[in-house]
C-alpha cells in the first residue's frame, strides 16, 4: 500500500460543487453581514471574532480551490473590499452599525484564511473528496 502526501495538490473531482458551495457561502456571509437579528456569540469580542471566523472560512475556502498566487490575491482583495462595502451599507441601513474594527476583523479573516491554506495544510476539499471515494 502506497503512502499518499497530504499536501499534494488534488484533482478536484466535484470542482463545480465546491466553487457552487463556495459562493453560496459568500451569499450567506453577505445576508447575515445585513440581517436585521445579527449571530452573536455570546464571549468577550464575540462580534469580532465571528467576523474573523467568517472571512478566514471564505479566503480559506477559495484558497483550496485556486492555489496561483495571483488568483488568491484577487481573491484577497476581493474579501477584504467586501467587507468593507459591507461596513458601509450596514451604516446606512439603520438597523445595523457601521464599525472601522469589523473591518479589520475581516482583513484578518482573510489574512488567516491564505495562511492557512494550502500548501501548508491540506487541501481538505481534495480530503474530503477522498474521505466520500473510500466511504462509499
Amino acid at each position: 500500500m502506497a503512502v499518499r502526501n497530504l499536501f499534494a495538490k488534488p484533482q478536484l473531482q466535484a470542482r463545480r460543487l465546491w466553487v457552487v458551495l463556495g459562493w453560496s457561502l459568500v451569499l450567506l456571509v453577505v445576508y447575515l453581514s445585513l440581517a436585521p437579528a445579527p449571530i452573536e456569540l455570546d464571549i468577550e469580542q464575540g462580534d469580532k471574532f465571528s467576523h474573523v471566523l467568517a472571512y478566514l472560512g471564505l479566503m480559506s475556502w477559495f484558497a483550496n480551490l485556486y492555489e496561483n498566487f495571483l488568483q488568491r490575491v484577487g481573491f484577497a482583495l476581493g474579501f477584504v473590499l467586501l467587507g468593507i462595502g459591507l461596513e458601509f451599507v450596514q451604516g446606512l441601513i439603520g438597523y445595523r452599525s457601521f464599525e472601522v474594527a469589523d473591518m479589520g476583523a475581516n482583513a484578518v479573516g482573510v489574512a488567516l484564511g491564505w495562511f492557512l491554506a494550502t500548501p501548508r495544510t491540506s487541501n481538505y476539499l481534495g480530503l474530503a473528496e477522498r474521505f466520500w471515494r473510500t466511504h462509499s
